[in-house]
């Protein structure tokens, strides 16, 4: 979904990495640059999962990194750069998210701004306006869960992260997380049982 997007937040770090750092080339500075490098479209994406705007997420990516940059004498203790990054980043974004809410000042969809993704010649017209609509009516569905389904959904599902990660991720134990990916999926499945009978 977002691999033709251009994340511009790992290069502005990488770019203020170069300029703080330029005489203190050492471990920090590799540590940095590499996770930078291996991380940053998942931290997008994450902050995307949660804002739904792709400058709002870009911004987010990028105070995500510059978080990480002021604490960069503490990475040596970091055990899972993976997790702790995702734990940041959602951190970011929800609390972007809340403020956003607050000033109710951005719109949660900023469809216009999206690349438009042209279907294969060898997929039919009429099946991937059917595959299309079916991805919005999916989005509906996720965006309307509450909140506490809705989360680790997203996480392990659409991002893709281990039961763990989520779990580090969002506070909760990993049974929770299981609990609570099985119960949103059951209400996406009623819900679309119940989209598709009404047809």
């Amino acid at each position: 979904m977002f691999e033709g997007k251009r994340v511009v937040a790992g290069e502005a770090v990488l770019s203020e990495i170069a300029t703080t750092e330029r005489d203190q080339v050492g471990p920090t500075t590799d540590t940095l640059d590499r996770l930078v490098r291996e991380h940053s479209r998942l931290i997008y994406r994450i902050a995307y999962t949660v804002l739904r705007c792709h400058h709002e997420a870009e911004d987010a990516a990028q105070e995500t990194f510059m978080r990480v940059l002021r604490y960069s004498s503490k990475l040596d203790q970091v055990q899972n750069p993976k997790t702790w990054l995702a734990r940041i980043a959602w951190r970011v974004a929800v609390d972007r998210s809340k403020n956003r809410a607050r000033h109710s000042e951005v719109p949660l969809d900023d469809s216009d701004g999206r690349t438009l993704e042209i279907p294969s010649p060898a997929i039919r017209a009429d099946d991937a306006i059917h595959a299309a609509q079916l991805g919005m009516v999916l989005e509906k569905l996720i965006a309307a869960l509450p909140r506490k389904l809705r989360e680790p959904l997203i996480l392990s599902t659409l991002e893709e992260m281990l039961p763990g990660e989520v779990a580090a991720i969002l506070g909760i134990n990993e049974a929770a997380v299981r609990s609570r990916v099985f119960r949103a999926r059951q209400i996406l499945k009623e819900k679309l049982s119940q989209r598709v009978h009404r047809k």
